[in-house]
Parts: structure tokens; sequence; C-alpha cells
């Protein structure tokens, strides 16, 4: 028996070839998406499936980019993501999220990667190993349990493997940065333009496989080893993201924009009889450093982009082996095993004082005069008053805040299978994973010990002191141009450490049984009922253990504390445990009669109880589906599918704390001339949100575009529900040799939906409607009412079952192989044509009644990609991927052109006429040619997006927080320019 075969009607031209060899070879096979053995190639679940020749011709070292470049996949985590980078890599299918993702090894699930982002890690699977990807698209919950909402990515490995087998790659990134757009504002600016011409990203791949039989043919050893290796390459090395580029006023053009948190510091002075900003923000004076001037809004910003990562540097080691041996003619006993240790560095813009208020002493020694008149003599405060300042100042003198990020894995697998008798087979294992996670965050700024050192006061002398009399306290002098000192760095520069690991443990057993020589068969068919009946343990667990600077949100560069997730009195494990029972059946009513060469049914059930601490509660899933041969050249096929989530451990789990979450207060800001603040929003809508009508035009704006939100966990959260309906044809004319087609219509409607309903998206609403319920949400300070200084202010966005999801559309797939001969080139070789694509109708997202019913298919924006949705991409209503090879009259030449193409999307906002009211349509074309000699070796190289395009650029304001990085969507778009890559895979 063979698992995981790929489908024929829905693959590859190169697997389809593959899996029609084994067809004429093998009895039956377990396509990913059932259980039970079939005699032919044949799903009623869609599935597409990608095989190792495919993985070369791309010249893949990243699985996460291999799964990308599919239709129904969307980016999520990867490398190209450092503010807000986990260090993982993680797949999104259909773009409803990692979480509705589930990603197995040979059928098997894949341990949560990390204990804050608790999905499985693309890092972990080594590419070299990866025989084919089969991705069921059909939701499969019934046959393998929680997550496969929007369907299953099923990694099938190599086995069996005799031999040496040497596979080394290099790759590295070719741009020449010639973007009009960008050098324009970079100009105007005074920043400095990248290097016209670059070479750089470069990675180098190395993996070993060796395989050896046993010496009676019973058994196979397979082992592994890995080395990958990625430079760093920053957003200062492309003219498009060498700035932030923000539209002008007009929205007529980008200007480069930045933070007012800059190097020499923006100050607000407060007025103590109305509590706001006195006469302004003012900055310190390059021409005379040790006096204030007025703060620029144009030219005062900070460029923070040149120092972020726009592909993280990494480090992976992985190793390995895949064993079995026949002990017993009905013992077949396995056992795998499968170690990563990935080390990542996310790097960011430096740290600093991040807006807030400290009260300074007017007798400072720091102030010259000029600033004491300013700060003090101005506000009636005399030498030994204080005055409040808001400060937001960048500890350039540190250097960028470093993640510094550690995965360590560990899969261990242990099973016998086997056939009982002729009718009934097994297959009983046990799985042991874990994730072992470690975080250093290097440069950040405590901000206990900066209140400390920036409360200087005369000491012996006439010197600066700290006031505190903290030990080992250094005054910090951010008050004249070059004032500050390494003691004084070194004391308010601190790191914050994470620790944690997330563990599953499995217990599963599956009989699968042919009822046929039972009597249980249709009278109309050759074939009997087959069935798969089994039960499964899972175990759940993750902990994560954090800092005193984390869990107080001492760390000013992070945003705000950090808590950790630990469950009991003795702070152990937070987990759920699952027990489950399942079932499956597969009729074939008729076969071999006329307009039916098959008609079958199939069903699937699966019973499971979770508890979880104090909270229980049990699913029900269930699949139904049906397949109607018509003739040997025509098959329908339908489904349906219910699919649930169960919430993961830190959705139930994660502490509720107050942290950076939105970027913009619509009621914040002065009055304008026409009588509204800035956003427009009225007098009556800025007090459904709380503002009173006195504060009105004088709430603070928080000039660096950071807001407060409550974000955490909720253990009372209950399992999602869905419902997966697929139709679909599959053709494979007999007059048309070496083609197949299938086309297939999916809709997947998501219930009582996890999820936050995201910050802005409150606040916001909440002004236009009025809603009670929504409105309840936000706490503003009392005072001047902000939702920024400090954390008295805040927005409430905790997780909560809520709302809907829903989506359609329909997948194409299309191969064909034609042999140039028969064209009239006679030995001419022949080509092969892979073509996947897929249209998407509507994707519908309602969070909450109150909150606008929104449709993002073929739109981006702070609202579809913001806190609070699923989506992590651009939804464009169309996708495909082309790629035709020639196998030519050269014995062993073999060259591929491949045609990837994403239709444009439009701003969800709705606003038009501006430079990303549209993000234009992107074709990007990769070439690849591999040479195979002396029976041993192929030497391959290629290039991808050859023609250099450059990303879609994306304004600031619209363009989300963590998936977006260096004003664009890099993991969606090919942000880096041309990809070049080369390889040798050597056997012995």
């Amino acid at each position: 028996m063979i698992t995981g075969v790929a489908l024929a009607a829905a693959t590859s031209a190169f697997a389809a070839d593959a899996a029609a060899t084994n067809e004429n070879t093998v009895g039956e096979l377990v396509v990913t998406g059932s259980r039970i053995p079939q005699p032919n190639l044949t799903s009623v679940s869609p599935v597409t499936a990608v095989n190792n020749q495919e993985i070369k011709l791309q010249g893949t070292t990243k699985v996460e980019d291999l799964i990308n470049n599919l239709p129904q996949a969307f980016s999520d985590q990867g490398g190209t993501i450092s503010n807000g980078g986990v260090g993982t890599a993680t797949v999104n299918l259909r773009n409803l999220g990692p979480s509705r993702t589930l990603v197995l090894i040979d059928g098997r699930r894949v341990v949560p990667g990390d204990p804050a982002y608790p999905y499985a890690d693309l890092n972990f699977i080594p590419a070299s190993l990866v025989d084919r990807v089969e991705v069921d698209t059909g939701g499969a919950s019934a046959v393998y349990g929680s997550d496969a909402v929007a369907g299953v990515v099923n990694f099938i490995m190599k086995r069996n493997f005799e031999g040496v087998q040497i596979d080394s790659n290099f790759t590295f990134n070719s741009h020449h940065n010639g973007n009009k757009v960008a050098q324009d504002a970079i100009t105007r600016k005074g920043f400095i333009l990248p290097d016209a011409d670059v070479a750089d990203g470069k990675t180098w791949d190395v993996n070993i496989t060796t395989g050896v039989n046993s010496p009676d043919g019973k058994g196979n050893i397979t082992g592994y080893f890995g080395y990958r290796h990625t430079d760093p390459l920053l957003q200062s090395q492309r003219d498009y993201s060498a700035c932030g580029l923000a539209l002008n006023k007009a929205k007529t053009q980008y200007n480069c924009s930045g933070s007012a948190t800059t190097p020499h510091g923006t100050f607000f002075i407060e007025n103590d009889t109305n509590s706001t900003i006195a006469g302004g923000s003012v900055t310190l004076d390059e021409a005379h450093p040790t006096q204030f001037r007025a703060w620029n809004s144009v030219t005062d910003v900070y460029n923070f982009n040149p120092t972020n990562y726009f592909q993280r540097p990494d480090e992976r080691y992985s190793a390995g082996f895949f064993a079995h041996y026949e002990v017993h003619p009905k013992i077949d006993v396995y056992s795998e095993f499968m170690f990563m240790d990935d080390h990542t560095v996310a790097q960011i813009a430096a740290s600093g004082i991040f807006g807030q208020t400290f009260a300074i002493a007017c007798n400072n020694p720091f102030l010259s005069a000029q600033e004491v008149t300013q700060m003090c003599t101005n506000q009636g405060k005399g030498p030994t008053d204080r005055v409040n300042v808001a400060i937001l100042r960048r500890n350039v003198e540190g250097g960028p805040r470093q993640d510094d990020l550690r995965h360590t894995d560990y899969r261990m697998v242990f099973g016998a299978r086997g056939d009982i008798d002729p009718n009934w087979h097994y297959d009983l294992y046990g799985s042991y994973s874990t994730a072992i996670y470690n975080e250093e965050y290097l440069n950040d700024v405590s901000l206990k010990n900066t209140a400390n050192a920036i409360d200087a006061v005369p000491g012996p002398g006439g010197t600066a002191v700290c006031a505190s009399g903290a030990p080992g306290c250094v005054p910090y002098n951010i008050w004249s141009i070059g004032g500050v000192t390494p003691g004084a760095i070194n004391y308010i520069s601190v790191p914050g450490f994470k620790r944690g690991q997330t563990t599953e443990q499995v217990v599963s057993g599956v009989v699968t049984g042919k009822l046929g020589d039972y009597g249980l068969k249709s009278p109309a068919a050759s074939e009997g009922v087959g069935i798969a009946v089994g039960a499964e343990y899972r175990r759940e667990a993750l902990v994560l253990h954090v800092d005193q600077e984390f869990a107080t949100g001492d760390l000013a560069g992070q945003g705000g504390p950090t808590q950790p997730i630990e469950c009991g009195p003795n702070k152990g494990e937070c987990s759920f445990d699952v027990k489950e029972l399942f079932g499956e059946v597969r009729v074939p009513l008729v076969q071999d009669m006329a307009f039916a060469k098959e008609l079958s049914f199939e069903a699937g059930y699966r019973y499971s109880n979770y508890h979880a601490g104090n909270h229980n509660f049990s699913t029900n899933t269930y699949k139904l589906g049906g397949n109607w041969s018509i003739t040997p050249d025509v098959r329908l096929r339908a489904s349906y599918q219910r699919a649930v989530r169960a919430p993961n451990v830190v959705e139930l789990f994660n502490p509720q704390v107050i942290g950076l979450d939105f970027n913009s207060d619509p009621c914040a800001g002065a009055v304008g001339n026409n009588g509204l603040v800035s956003s427009g929003y009225t007098v009556a809508q800025c007090a459904n949100t709380g503002v009173s009508a006195a504060q009105y035009g004088h709430v603070p704006k928080n000039p660096a575009a950071q807001y407060n939100g409550l974000i955490g966990g909720n253990p009372n959260l209950q399992p999602e529900k869905s419902d997966t309906y697929s139709v679909g044809a599959v053709f494979t004319p007999s007059f048309v040799p070496g083609f197949n087609a299938s086309i297939d219509y999916y809709h997947i409607k998501v219930n009582n939906v996890i999820q936050g309903f995201g910050s802005q998206n409150i606040i916001n609403t909440c002004g236009k409607t009025g809603d009670a319920f929504i409105c309840s949400l936000i706490h503003r300070a009392p005072g001047n009412g902000n939702l920024w200084l400090g954390t008295v202010g805040y927005v409430e966005n905790i997780t909560r079952n809520s709302g809907f999801l829903e989506t359609a559309g329909i997948d194409f797939n299309a191969n064909y192989r034609l042999p140039l001969g028969n064209v009239g080139w006679e030995n001419g070789g022949s080509l092969a044509f892979q073509f996947q694509a897929s249209w998407t109708d509507y994707y519908k997202l309602q969070q909450v009644g109150a909150f606008p019913l929104i449709d993002c298919v073929g739109k981006y924006g702070q609202t579809c990609q913001g806190t609070g949705t699923p989506m992590t991409a651009p939804t464009p209503t169309w996708r495909h991927k082309l790629r035709t090879t020639w196998t030519t009259p050269l014995d062993g030449l073999d060259v591929s052109l491949d045609w990837r193409h994403i239709s444009g999307v439009s701003l969800d906002s709705g606003v038009t006429g501006t430079p990303d009211s549209k993000l234009p349509s992107q074709d990007y074309f990769d070439l690849a040619g591999q040479y195979r000699f002396h029976d041993r070796y192929t030497f391959r190289i290629g290039i991808n997006n050859i023609f250099d395009r450059d990303p879609p650029i994306i304004g600031s304001g619209e363009l989300p927080s963590v998936v977006g990085n260096g004003n664009t969507y890099p993991q969606f778009y090919d942000a880096l320019g041309r990809y070049v890559f080369m390889g040798i895979t050597a056997n012995f």
C-alpha cells in the first residue's frame, strides 16, 4: 500500500506520470483527505499536489516560498517579516489564517512551532527530503481533527532511500534600484539613496540523504542532515523601502515620512492649567545644540526604515531518520526522528522614549538657560519646581533593536502496521513532538532606569546626579545634542528574555477493511464497501516564561507588557487534551456500466471530547461526498464537510494586557478651519467614543501613531464551526493523450469565529454608529481623554467568539504533456504544461452585528488585513501559475518557464485616485534549467522574477503592521528583486 499518492487529475504533469506508474504497479492507495485505501487515484475533495521536481525548479530552500506560490495559499509569517516576526514560517490557505490550516507530515500532525504563535513551523520541514506536497482544500476535520477548516497541507517525505545523495544550493537576490517614485521622495527629503545595482541576501543550503536496506530486504533506514545559512538584507538596500513612504496632504505623491520619536528628541511641555500641550512641540536645534526650536513635522521626522531587516539572517540545522522493519509478516514496525535548530534575528529601528511623561526638575543641571525659560519660566515655574514633559526620543546611541529568536524542534514517532488478513489492515502509532523557544531581546530601553537617569539634579560641586539615588544610575543628558554618555546608555539599555515550549503527544490507531468478501457489496459494483475506524488521544501544552522586564512592561520598545503563559498554582504548562473516535465508509454503488464507469459514495464522522483547564466541550464533525465517473474521460465529484477549530492554548490562556494595538484615534488632534478634527469626526461622533464637548479638539494625538489596546485570551471560548461545500469535475479525455484537467467550486463559511474585533475597527465603528456594546469597549483616560499616555486609556480588544467568515470561488488545474514528434518535430523532446489557478468570488467578514459586513475580495488595507481579521495578505480575485517545461532532445537537459500572475487589488477604504488606491496586477516570470550527466549528477540554475519587477508600493497609512514591511507585502509579492539560484545534486 502506498500512502499519499498524488491525484492524477489534479497534480503536476510530473506527478501525474509518477502516479500513473504507481497505479499500474500497486493495488491500493491512500490519498490525502481519507484513510480508506482506494484502487484508483480519485478523491472527493479537491487535492493539488506539488512534487519534488517543482521544488527543484523553483530553487526552493524555504518551504514557505514553495507553498506561497500556490494560488490557494497566502503568505503569513516568514523570513521577510521583522517588526512582529516570531521567527517561524507558517501557511495560510484561502486567507482564512494559519489557525485554520492543518499541517501534516505523512498524514500526522506537526507540533505548533511557537508558544506565542502556536501554528506549525514550516522551517521544520527539510525541503530536500520532501517527495511531494498534497494540499486538500475541501476541509478535512472528520478525517484529521480540529483546525482543517480551510484545508490540509500534507508533506509526503521520501522513504526507502538507498545510497547517498548530496544536494547543495546557492541563492542570492539581484536588483537594480531604479524606482523613480521612491527615489524622488528620498532625494526631496535628503536621505541616502542605495547603490544602483546590488547582489545580496545570499543563502547557502546543503543537504545529505543516506539510506540502506536491511540484508534480508525487510527493512530500510533513511537518514538526513541539512544546513542552511541566510544573510541579512536591510531595507536601506532597496530604494522602495529605504524610507517610510506616505502620501502628501493632497494624496498625489509619496513623501518620505517617519517617526516623531527622533534622535534629538521631540518634547511636549505640559501646561498645568488645562493639561494640554503648551506651545506645541519642540526639539533640539542642530545650530545651537543646547537650545530648543519648534519641531517641524516635515523635516524633523526620523527615518526608521534603513536599519530594519528586509530579510532576516537565519541559520538552520536539521537532521533525522525514517526507519521500518518487518519483524513478522503481519507486523512492520517503524520509527521516525526529526530535529531542527533554527536561529534568526529580527532587527528594527532603535528603541527609546515613546511618549512617556516625566516630571523634570527645573534645576536639572543639563538644562541650558534657554531650555529653562521655555520649559519652566514660561509656565510660571521656579528653580525648585518641576514641569511635566512628554518625550519622544530615539536611543540611536544604543543601536537598533534586535530580537534574537531560536526554535529547537524534536519529533519522534513509533508505530506498527500490517495486514491482519487480506481484508484488514491496521496502523498504530504514538508520537511526541516539542518545540523549544528562546528569545533574547537586545538594545531595548528600561522605562524604570530611564526615569531614574533622566531625573537629574545638582550634586556635589554642581555635577549632575540621579535624584533617586538608585544604585548604578548614570544621569541621562538628552537636553544637548551629543550629551548622552556611554555610561548612561549602559544603564538605561537592558535585554529582555523569554523562553517557552510547546509539546504535542498523540496516540492513534486505525483499522481499515474491505467488506466485499463479507457480502457488503452493491450488486452493480465489482468492489465492496471500504471502511476505516479508529481512535486518537492528543495532548497539546505550552508554557511561556518571561523575565521581569517583559512582565512589568519595563521595555520601552515593546508597546506594553508581555505576560507569561502559565497555569496552575505551580505555574506549569497550560494544556488541553482531546479524546476522539472516528470512522469513514466508502461505498461503490455502480461500476463499469453505461454512463457509470463508477458511482460511489463516502461518509465520515469524528467525535471529539476536549478538556482544557476547567473548560470542557465536545465537537462533532462529519463529511458526505460522492464520485460519478460518467465515462473514463469525465468524472463529477461533490462533497460537504462540517469542520471545527477548537480554541488553541494561547487563545484560551494568554493573559490580558494593555499594549500598543492600533494607530489612529479619529477624535484626537486640534480642530481645523472647518470646525472638525482632522479625521472629520463631529462632536457627536466623538461623544460616542467618550470625548466630551470640552475635550473635543484637545485630545492629544500620538505623533508616533501608536495607541493602547487591551489584548489577550479568553478561557470561555467555544469551538468554531464551518461548513464546506465543493462541486467539481475531472477530465481525462482519451482522445487527448497526456491531458487532464479539473475544475472545482468551493464555498466555506465559518461561524462563531474566534477573533478580536480590532481596536481600530472598534473606535471607528463606535464613532459612526454609537452602538452601546461597541462603545463600551473604549476607555478614555480622565482629563484629556487620550488613549496612549500611560495605560489608563485603551480600547478593549480581547479574543471572543463572534461573527462569521465566508468565502467562495473556483479552482482550476490542467496538465498536458505533448511529445513534439506529434507536431512534426521528430526527436524534439516534449513539452509539459502545468496550470493551477484560483478565482475568488467573495470573501465576507462580519465580526459582530454593529460592524459592517465587508467583502475583501480584490482588496487590501487596514480593515481587511488589520488586527481582528485572519487575512495576512491581499485577496486578489485571480491568481494563477503556469509552468512550461521542455524536455530537450539533448539527453538530460530540461528547460522550464513559469508564469505567476496576481490580479490587482484596491484599497478597502474605498478611496480612489491616490497612488496606492489600486495596486496593479503583478506578473512574474521564472526561468530554470537542469542538466543530468554521468547518471549521477544534476546541475540546475534559474532566475525567478527575471524582469526584476518591483513590488507595489503602499503608503504607511494603509500598510498593516506585521505583515506589511518595507512599504509592501514582502511575503506576498516578490519584494527583493530577482532571485538567482544554482545547485547540484550528486547521487552515489
